[in-house]
């Protein structure tokens, strides 16, 4: 009977938060038999958000949703309750938010002249446009480990396409190419309207307040004990009739060594690797350090059963490389509404009604987002916040002599007006966090078959993986969708759960979305 089975999740990322919410709503766990350990003190994973209007507001990144896909998301969170409008949803109020602040991005592009770069038309060649049918239409077993530059010319490098599909997903020319035709997919209706952003959903606070939040209250009303603080190091295992088996973790927990059983019929979830792992955060005085997997533990655990078991995957096709899985996003705390104004004046978009605005000739190919305010749920009247990014953090820039890595907050600042050539005094009290995040986009690393483990290997008995680095089929990484998908499919497998997982909705197959596409692309 489910409702006597125990369950241990290492890891409060939305994917853990997520199989919880699963075993207790579909499989009739108690809740009070599940427990979801997390090394540090906060919950939430990449979608943390922290911060006060005093000492500043810090996010690594933020989410883009869409209703016309994250199946699996809105099928949970339809089923979560709103801390904000009693009576509804998470679904619900998202909705309704959205109805009233509508995605129509007037400033997706700005060159170096300060002037809004046209991007009615995609600026494909004609040889552009074979290229990317090829890729698109390529089957995943031929592309193998290349590279969406093993696909695309030069040239495709310079669309005005590129720019706003890479920096919206970020995407890097040595990305997997697999993995970008997987978007091409998934994303198709979006490509149509890639210069608007028209389909882009968003929370109404920051996705650690407006998801987050309200599905961790939800879990402890259900008796869920969380154990913060506490480092798995290792799980003890066994193989019987062929099965693999967790049969105990070993903790660190408060500094003190704990050692937990895993009974037989129970159940152990891992949320392998972290897109997040070794961040870390500057100030107005200094740069973020720079960090790696040797300052953390993200990794260490499936590296840990990969050497084992090759059904467990290959966590070094994602985590060898830091120079091209890495960026550095910032966020910024201001208290003098001028920049908001001058923003929205230059634009031609109220906060939370535009995209990222990228200027697309500097060095750093840095972007930010003016969201809705307020964008924290205890963000004062008189502040405000915004959240920017860039995808070259390693080069010089335009107006500060130096790679952003090197560089604090004050200067990012600096460097950001140079391009909008507003006032210094625009950021009068103004306070940068800048973010170094060394494996941020290491899931779109060139990957092989096998590289990623599904979320329950063959052969596993009570076992499942819960992550961005599993394999399931049709969707795409990056997503907040992706590691709810995952949870959804682990639990429903090891739980004989007979309730269908959402399917992917195949957009692509659609003729009217096919065939906007097609004029998009000749555009």
């Amino acid at each position: 009977m489910t409702s006597n089975i125990k369950a241990y999740l290492i890891g409060a990322g939305i994917g853990s938060l997520a199989a919880a919410a699963f075993m207790i709503r579909d499989g009739k766990v108690q809740g009070s038999n599940i427990a979801i350990y997390e090394a540090t003190s906060l919950l939430g994973g990449s979608l943390e958000g922290a911060g006060n209007p005093d000492q500043g507001y810090s996010l690594r990144g933020g989410r883009m949703l869409t209703t016309d896909n994250y199946e699996c998301t809105w099928d949970l969170f339809k089923s979560i309750p709103s801390l904000h409008n009693p009576g509804r949803s998470v679904f619900e109020e998202t909705v309704e938010f959205n109805e009233h602040y509508k995605s129509n991005s007037k400033a997706r592009l700005v060159d170096k002249r300060r002037a809004k770069v046209p991007v009615s038309s995609m600026g494909f060649s004609m040889q552009d446009r074979m290229e990317l049918l090829k890729l698109s239409q390529a089957d995943e077993a031929e592309m193998g480990n290349s590279t969406i530059t093993d696909w695309l010319s030069p040239s495709f490098f310079e669309t005005e396409f590129w720019f706003m599909w890479a920096t919206t997903f970020a995407f890097q020319p040595w990305h997997s190419a697999v993995e970008f035709k997987r978007y091409l997919h998934r994303f198709m209706m979006e490509f149509s309207r890639i210069e608007t952003l028209t389909g882009v959903k968003r929370t109404i606070y920051n996705q650690y307040d407006s998801l987050v939040l309200p599905l961790q209250t939800w879990l402890k009303q259900n008796g869920v004990r969380f154990i913060t603080n506490c480092q798995v190091q290792k799980l003890t295992h066994t193989v019987i009739n062929e099965q693999f088996q967790v049969t105990g973790l070993e903790c660190l927990r408060d500094g003190v060594a704990e050692s937990i059983t895993v009974a037989d019929g129970d159940l152990v979830f891992l949320q392998n690797g972290s897109m997040t792992d070794a961040s870390s955060l500057g100030s107005m005085s200094s740069a973020p350090e720079k960090r790696s997997k040797m300052d953390s533990c993200g990794w260490r655990l499936w590296e840990q059963l990969a050497t084992e078991r090759p059904d467990m995957g290959n966590p070094a096709a994602f985590n060898t490389c830091i120079a091209q899985s890495w960026w550095e996003s910032f966020t910024v705390t201001v208290k003098d509404p001028r920049f908001f104004d001058l923003m929205q004046k230059f634009s031609g978009n109220e906060a939370g009604t535009g995209g990222l605005v990228t200027f697309k000739d500097s060095n750093w190919l840095m972007s930010i987002v003016l969201a809705h305010q307020p964008h924290f749920i205890d963000q004062p009247a008189d502040v405000q916040v915004f959240w920017g990014y860039a995808l070259y953090p390693d080069r010089i820039g335009d107006y500060v002599a130096k790679p952003m890595s090197e560089c604090s907050g004050a200067e990012i600042l600096q460097e950001l007006l140079g391009h909008l050539r507003f006032d210094v005094e625009v950021f009068d009290n103004a306070n940068c966090i800048p973010c170094r995040m060394p494996y941020i986009t290491s899931m779109f690393m060139p990957r092989s078959v096998g590289d990623r483990p599904l979320p329950v290997p063959p052969g596993t008995k009570n076992f499942a993986f819960i992550s961005q680095f599993v394999e399931v089929p049709d969707d795409v990484v990056f997503t907040v969708e992706y590691s709810v998908r995952a949870a959804q499919m682990a639990v429903y497998q090891l739980l004989g759960i007979n309730r269908e997982v959402p399917p992917v909705t195949a957009h692509d197959k659609s003729m009217g979305t096919q065939f906007e596409a097609l004029i998009k692309a000749f555009k």
